[in-house]
């Protein structure tokens, strides 16, 4: 947290609007979703990469998990805010739903990293340092 307080410039400011939530729910579980997203950003990746938005009046959903490699989902119902409970959050890995209904975005990233090592499966190259970072935190 003080390492993603002391960065300025333009990515200091996107890594503060990903903290606010934070500041907003008092729960470990959305803390630890901004420390991730952050660090994405931290580490100059693109977060929507690796964690995917959807609500759940979005007609393009399946069309978009179809076409995603790696990465994160989460279905917020319609008409919520970021910060509000979400429907569902799941994992896709070569455009298939290969987990849904986990209970929190960090859950998720430890399922994601399970499968990774389960299924030997590299690293996408436009999140290589997001991961590596975890897996030597």
């Amino acid at each position: 947290m003080k390492v993603f307080a002391r960065k300025g410039g333009v990515l200091g400011k996107k890594i503060k609007a990903m903290m606010v939530p934070m500041t907003q729910v008092d729960s470990i579980n959305v803390r630890r979703e901004c420390i991730l997203r952050g660090l994405t950003v931290y580490l100059n990746e693109d977060p929507q990469k690796f964690i995917k938005d959807y609500r759940s009046d979005d007609q393009s959903i399946e069309r978009d998990m179809a076409e995603t490699v790696f990465g994160i989902y989460v279905v917020h119902p319609e008409g919520a805010e970021a910060d509000d409970c979400t429907e569902d959050i799941g994992i896709i890995l070569e455009g298939l739903e290969v987990l849904s209904g986990l209970p929190s975005v960090p859950f998720a990233m430890a399922m994601l990293l399970g499968l990774v090592y389960a299924l030997n499966i590299s690293y996408p190259p436009e999140l290589k340092y997001t991961f590596e970072a975890v897996q030597k935190s």
